[in-house]
């Protein structure tokens, strides 16, 4: 019976094993949103890497290549203030440091992680739709630049549903 009992614990740690790794996924499907993301972020560190926050104007600009539909993107520096949000302004300037996603993830911090160790890269966390309450999955790609001399990062996100 003991021999019974280790296989079926073998059995479930073995299950456990190969379904973890869709909890623990390092990045979203490779659909052409994903893509069209990682490819904006890219292009708008250049241009803060180019043109410090002088390039805010032209990211906040609604209905542009850098704001429209529930696509935007934002800057934050590595302490996590955040110096850009053109979906919600009044985020300027607060420090994000201690905000959880509705499951606690500190996915700001994992944002720093990941810059910090790749340079750029994916984050997973729940926040809501623009217009909505309930949590949903978002992606997020950030990428390291430099605003004004200043470390930072910048980045953009969707909802893959």
């Amino acid at each position: 019976m003991k021999h019974v009992a280790q296989w079926a614990v073998l059995g479930v740690v073995g299950w456990l094993g190969t379904a973890s790794p869709a909890f623990s996924q390092q990045s979203p499907p490779a659909t052409e949103q994903a893509k069209k993301v990682e490819a904006l972020v890219t292009k708008a560190a250049a241009l803060i890497d180019k043109n410090g926050k002088a390039a805010f104007v032209e990211i906040r600009k609604k209905d542009s290549e850098w704001f429209h539909g529930d696509t935007y993107v934002f800057a934050l520096d590595l302490k996590l203030n955040v110096l850009l949000h053109p979906a919600i302004p009044k985020r300027e300037g607060i420090n994000v440091a201690d905000q959880k996603d509705s499951n606690g993830k500190l996915y700001y911090q994992d944002f720093v992680k990941v810059v910090q160790s790749k340079g750029s890269g994916w984050v997973d966390y729940m926040f809501p739709k623009p217009g909505q309450t309930q949590p949903s999955q978002k992606w997020s790609y950030v990428k390291a630049t430099t605003v004004d001399g200043v470390p930072a990062m910048v980045g953009s996100g969707f909802y893959p549903e």
